[in-house]
């Protein structure tokens, strides 16, 4: 069955032409807050088109199958961004990430299996793009399904490592790049298939070992690895969209990994292979002293509202913690009175803040705070120092003073905000468990810092309601 309207192969590169221009500016329209929901909407227009246009490719047939697996990831897709909660975004876009290196390496097997052995062998760089395309679009796939397991906790957050560990994954991918080169020269399906498994094995293999904290990085990573796995895939299949598409999601992939890697002050070498990050394992019970014997100050809700009540700037800080409780919209709630007696009220925004980078941005936003409010690190920084009253709420390792004057410290050298610069500080927190890194926070036991436990939704709704008795 083909559609009784076919265009000409230029028409639909020209096309294909115009979804990337979409692409390209929906993608620098989601650096902003102020635009990131029209950039969104840009290049979801410009991903449709490119997918309306190639149904009207020369010699594409079987409609029925196309429209089916439309329809179907259509109501997948709705469904699971309708459900999913923001707390839960980074395990959707790891589920989803992987998804799309999972169909890259299937298109690839299905190539192989389509074309070998073809008449006089495959072309060179067909068999390439088949081989790229299934090596890491596998590898792509089975990580990012771990990576989600971690984050959904359905595996430990820790790194789960064991002997030699590092020389059997060396020796894994090995096998599976000779499988590879296998498969290339004698064109059977028994090597295919050995380098699809190899290269699955090698991605749980490769995140397993990797730590909670991390999962952001890793996550980024692997993003593009299914880019560039897609991109491969487009040369296999000629088709100008995957190629300018992938390449696309492979960029951005690299250069979102680098510059988390900055902020965290990590290469990415450390962080795949250094099994650091050891995940949370709750919430901890609420005490009085660190787990060397440093004790720290607490606080009642009501002293902490009047604190806030009669600062003149009051920072918040949002971390992970604000997000597992919801607290955004009772944060807001609280911001808003403190602006109705005359306080100004900032949020410093870690770049890793959360678990994803914008996870901050996008529940503040959803929260409806005011974009001007939201400051970058590199912004808040000197705004801490001229701080009455820094709200800190669920934020761990990215407030860390060790990563500035404790050499031995897993954190020394990261960026972190300067919370411990503001004349005072309260700390919103479960208990003295400490965070993904899995060491105590040095900022609790300074004398300026005062630390108010609990849930972090419940908390500020008793600031709220301290602040409105002051």
């Amino acid at each position: 069955m083909t559609l009784p309207l076919a265009l000409s192969q230029n028409t639909v590169n020209l096309v294909y032409a115009a979804a990337a221009i979409l692409l390209i500016l929906g993608i620098k329209r989601l650096s902003s807050p102020a635009t990131a929901r029209s950039g969104n909407l840009v290049a979801a227009a410009g991903m449709a088109l490119a997918v309306g246009i190639t149904l009207f490719s020369p010699g594409l047939d079987r409609y029925w199958l196309i429209v089916a697996g439309i329809a179907v990831g259509s109501v997948i897709g709705i469904v699971s961004a309708r459900m999913v909660r923001m707390t839960a975004m980074p395990q959707m876009v790891a589920l989803f990430n992987g998804v799309g290196g999972g169909a890259a390496a299937l298109i690839a097997a299905a190539e192989f299996h389509r074309l070998a052995p073809g008449p006089g062998g495959l072309a060179g760089d067909i068999l390439a793009g088949i081989m790229f395309s299934a090596l890491i679009g596998s590898i792509s796939f089975s990580g990012s399904l771990v990576a989600f397991a971690k984050l959904q906790e359905l595996l430990p957050g820790r790194p789960l490592t064991f002997p030699a560990q590092q020389v059997f994954n060396g020796l894994l991918f090995a096998a599976t790049l000779a499988a590879a080169v296998a498969a290339a020269a004698a064109e059977k399906q028994v090597w295919m298939v050995a380098l699809l498994s190899g290269a699955l094995i090698f991605g749980v293999m490769l995140v397993l070992p990797i730590g909670g904290a991390d999962m952001p990085v890793v996550i980024s990573f692997l993003n593009a690895f299914t880019g560039l796995a897609a991109a491969s895939t487009g040369f296999v299949l000629d088709n100008v969209a995957l190629i300018i598409g992938g390449t696309l999601v492979g960029a951005s992939g690299t250069l979102l990994t680098v510059l988390m890697g900055r902020a965290m002050n990590r290469s990415l070498a450390n962080v795949l292979f250094g099994a650091f990050g050891a995940a949370p394992s709750g919430g901890g019970s609420p005490g009085a002293a660190t787990s060397d014997g440093q004790m720290v100050r607490e606080i009642t809700a009501d002293d902490a509202a009047v604190m806030l009540a009669y600062a003149s700037q009051v920072m918040v800080v949002p971390g992970y913690g604000l997000a597992v409780a919801q607290a955004q919209h009772a944060t807001r709630e609280l911001a808003d009175l403190l602006e109705g007696r005359g306080v100004r009220v900032k949020y410093a925004i870690h770049p890793v803040a959360g678990r994803m980078p914008g996870h901050m941005n996008v529940l503040l936003a959803e929260a409806s705070v005011p974009y001007p409010q939201l400051l970058d690190m590199e912004d808040a920084n000197p705004e801490l120092g001229r701080t009455d009253v820094a709200l800190v709420v669920g934020a761990n390792d990215v407030t860390n003073p060790a990563a500035r004057s404790n050499p031995e410290s897993p954190l020394y050298g990261m960026p972190i905000l300067d919370v411990d610069s503001a004349a005072n500080v309260i700390v919103l927190k479960r208990g003295m468990s400490p965070g993904f890194a899995g060491i105590d926070n040095e900022l609790y036991s300074n004398p300026k810092t005062a630390m108010l436990f609990g849930d972090a939704k419940a908390s500020v709704e008793r600031l709220v309601a301290g602040v409105k008795a002051v």
